[in-house]
């Protein structure tokens, strides 16, 4: 695709949703504060909340946050629940057991459930007529997508295989967010035991996906420069998605330890996980993600999750590096400890140098 071609991409999603940068936020749960997203929004690209441990109550005062400090576009996330998973007392129990070793044993889970209710989340979404509705893990139903279309909300689905790509444009998203392997934090596969598997690289999944499909995309996994964002607007994508690169600003407010771990971190001291959640998600190669390897084999999400809590509160609550959940993409050694603002600033600058023709 020549420089017209990709200008004309970027500047037609831009006009659409109401940005000066073809960049957004990615919406990290739990790590996606109402100023990170404000900061971001200010500069003219999009914002994210990862509302996935949010109540509908959080989910109704984050966006009332929002929209106080900016009139800039933003998305909210959620996960499209999975199955109810299968329980297996006896392994929880060794799991317990082995986690005792990294911090406070935790107390086997009961029933649950664990998660927040996805229905009254989506319902809040549309109380809260948020811009934007992304999903992870899954699609929406007719009902839903339609719930959406309604109120004028534009769907992103999160996407990590052309079949996904294909089945998601399908049931009416309005753009793809592709997302690489190189993606710090949960994958966003449908298929929870095929994650590992079908770990794409965004350099081979882009322009697949591009050459499939007729919806916008936005790159996600691996864009913390210039030169990787216009990468990615030449492989097909007209706006990229960056996470890990604004985890070390100071309005994402991140535990100090899991900061400055990513401090120059080399992209092979990532690994994908299922250890902290039962997904699988990209995190810090840390002792205890290392240990977890060759200890009894994760309980599913989100039990994992629940015998975990105690083990990563403390770890946090403690500064211990050693058994934090430190979410990190491979591109995590180039995040600043910058203002929010300037790190989108400063990737869109870094584009227009190597394609001078998108200004």
């Amino acid at each position: 695709m020549g420089q017209a071609g990709i200008s004309d991409n970027v500047r037609s999603f831009c006009s659409d949703y109401g940005l000066d940068l073809p960049v957004l936020m990615a919406p990290m749960a739990g790590a996606s504060p109402v100023g990170l997203s404000v900061a971001v929004a200010n500069a003219g690209a999009m914002g994210g909340c990862g509302a996935l441990l949010m109540s509908p109550d959080g989910i109704a005062d984050w966006a009332a946050g929002f929209r106080k400090q900016s009139n800039g576009a933003f998305q909210m996330n959620l996960w499209v629940p999975d199955p109810d998973p299968l329980r297996d007392p006896a392994h929880e129990a060794a799991l317990a057991g082995f986690l005792a070793g990294w911090g406070p044993g935790p107390d086997l889970p009961g029933d649950g459930p664990f998660v927040q209710d996805f229905d009254a989340q989506f319902e809040a979404v549309l109380a809260a007529g948020v811009p934007v509705f992304s999903t992870i893990m899954g699609l929406l139903s007719q009902q839903q997508a339609a719930a959406l279309k309604s109120r004028g909300i534009r769907w992103f689905a999160t996407v990590t295989t052309l079949a996904e790509a294909r089945a998601a444009e399908a049931a009416g998203a309005e753009a793809l967010i592709v997302q690489g392997a190189e993606a710090g934090g949960h994958r966003g596969a449908f298929d929870a035991e095929g994650a590992e598997a079908r770990a794409i690289g965004g350099l081979a999944l882009i322009p697949a996906v591009a050459d499939a499909t007729t919806v916008p995309l936005i790159a996600a996994g691996g864009i913390a420069d210039g030169r990787a964002m216009a990468a990615a607007l030449v492989l097909g994508a007209s706006a990229v998605m960056i996470g890990t690169a604004l985890l070390r600003t100071p309005e994402a407010g991140l535990a100090p330890g899991w900061a400055d771990t990513l401090d120059r971190l080399p992209p092979e001291n990532t690994v994908l996980t299922h250890a902290f959640s039962g997904r699988a998600g990209r995190a810090v190669a840390s002792p205890y993600v290392i240990a977890a390897q060759t200890g009894p084999a994760p309980a599913p999400y989100p039990v994992q999750r629940a015998l975990t809590q105690p083990m990563r509160d403390a770890a946090a609550a403690a500064g211990n590096t050693d058994a934090m959940q430190m979410w990190a993409g491979q591109a995590a050694g180039r995040a600043r400890a910058i203002s929010a603002d300037q790190v989108v600033r400063d990737i869109w600058a870094g584009a227009l140098e190597v394609l001078p023709g998108l200004a």
